[in-house]
């Protein structure tokens, strides 16, 4: 279930001849996927009427890698709903399939308590153990030697990070991008379309993803890895193309229906309760060349979504303003690195340019915070307008390295202008869940950051007001 609103949810179900991997792979199927919404009463999964069931249907084809999309408008705001489904395969027999739960944004009316996760960093490879894996250009990219790939007896099951968040029942799950690694390994890396198709299968077939989306509802951001390639822009004649890039992301995550990317854009913002509004941010399709001179010409975002971002954020009135970014605005980030708004020589014309409107408008003052993935560790940094970024850091332990501080001639802050009031010690896999808490008993709204390795625990919190 992707894409909550108060009153719409986008549902996908790819049709698969198996539940595992066959060869590294996932073979598809095609047939015709029924979809039912119902409300339910929380406690008992109980639909609360038959009257209020909606029901669609869509085919799963192989142009669209078998994955059949509906979605479900007219929706009630803050409310429990069941999908169930039922399956029509070449015979035509219908049989039952799995089901899912999600809850429907809030909305603007109500001041209720939200949580909701982010992540980043999803490496596959990394994880089970790739021989193919360049250790000597992984040390020279993350500044640590290639960490051991998992070995728990619960491999199979995929990242441990996973079964946490379905303990921790977030409202929803954001995945900031690197979603899947099609450059990892390099050698082979993923070219083709049956390839990048291929990447997707072998990390959403992991049942622990199945197990987390049966509950929880995502909302998706792309970035470099699960795009092109690492660092990459929409230059250079290479293959995957731009072209095919966009398709397969279009195609795998639910955005929206099939077929709707000619109206609808991979930046958006959703205005989840009273106190909380979220915008997610498109880093890739957007951008200049990485190698142009940084300017005023120099752009990640586009003019379009630019003007787009600071229209709806001076139009709300949401107590909480969270805007989540593929990429770091704050950082520090490696000095070598050239390809986000932090890094020199990168696009940081751009992000003062954004920061100094924010203090024009006072939105600077008005809870205004920045969420990141892209970097493989978590840290809480204030730059020195004032302005303050989260970073999720990597979901999986095996990617996760530790990051630059302000004062390291290597980091993009040699000169510690940045203040960093927590980065990790020691390397560690996990998360960011973000909570709004409601106005109550003459305390004003709070909003609350909790960074949490891959087990649950709380390694650092945050909370606004402190």
């Amino acid at each position: 279930v992707g894409e909550v609103t108060p009153s719409s949810a986008v549902v996908q179900l790819r049709l698969c001849r198996t539940d595992h991997l066959v060869n590294g792979d996932v073979p598809g199927m095609e047939g015709e996927v029924e979809f039912t919404v119902q409300p339910i009463t929380v406690a008992s999964a109980v639909p609360l009427n038959p009257r209020t069931a909606k029901t669609r249907r869509a085919k799963a084809v192989e142009t669209y890698d078998y994955i059949a999309r509906v979605e479900f408008t007219g929706l009630r705001a803050g409310t429990t709903y069941l999908c169930r489904t039922r399956i029509a395969g070449r015979t035509g027999e219908w049989t039952r399939g799995p089901q899912a739960t999600f809850r429907t944004l809030p909305g603007p009316t109500q001041a209720v308590p939200v949580t909701f996760a982010v992540v980043t960093g999803m490496n596959y490879a990394k994880f089970h153990g790739d021989s193919r894996i360049d250790r000597k250009r992984h040390l020279e990219q993350n500044n640590i030697e290639l960490p051991a790939p998992y070995q728990g007896p619960d491999k199979e099951l995929g990242y441990p990070a996973l079964k946490t968040l379905r303990r921790e029942k977030p409202h929803f799950f954001i995945g900031t991008g690197d979603n899947v690694y099609y450059d990892t390994p390099v050698e082979g890396r993923a070219k083709t379309l049956k390839a990048m198709r291929r990447k997707w299968h072998e990390q959403f077939v992991q049942p622990r993803y199945r197990a987390l989306f049966e509950v929880v509802p995502t909302y998706w951001e792309v970035d470099d890895h699960d795009y092109r390639k690492d660092d990459c822009d929409n230059t250079g004649d290479y293959d995957p193309s731009p072209e095919l890039a966009q398709r397969v992301m279009w195609e795998q995550l639910p955005y929206g229906p099939h077929g709707s990317e000619k109206e609808r854009k991979t930046y958006r913002t959703y205005r989840v309760s009273r106190d909380l509004q979220i915008w997610l941010l498109e880093g890739r399709i957007y951008r200049s060349p990485n190698a142009m001179p940084d300017g005023p010409g120099k752009s990640i975002w586009g003019e379009k979504q630019r003007a787009w971002l600071q229209e709806t954020l001076r139009s709300s009135d949401a107590t909480f303003k969270i805007i989540i970014s593929p990429t770091p605005l704050i950082g520090p980030d490696d000095l070598r690195k050239t390809d986000n708004h932090c890094d020199i020589g990168g696009f940081r014309h751009e992000r003062d340019s954004f920061f100094r409107w924010l203090r024009e408008t006072g939105l600077d003052r008005q809870h205004v915070y920045f969420v990141c993935g892209d970097r493989h560790w978590q840290y809480h940094s204030i730059d020195p307008s004032g302005l303050q970024e989260f970073s999720c850091g990597a979901l999986v332990d095996a990617n996760a390295r530790l990051g630059r501080k302000p004062g390291d001639p290597k980091s993009t802050d040699p000169d510690a202008t940045i203040r960093q009031v927590y980065t990790q010690k020691t390397p560690s896999g996990g998360f960011l869940l973000v909570t709004v808490l409601p106005s109550a008993n003459g305390e004003p709204a709070k909003l609350r950051f909790e960074f949490c390795d891959e087990h649950g625990k709380r390694l650092y919190v945050h909370e606004i007001p402190e």
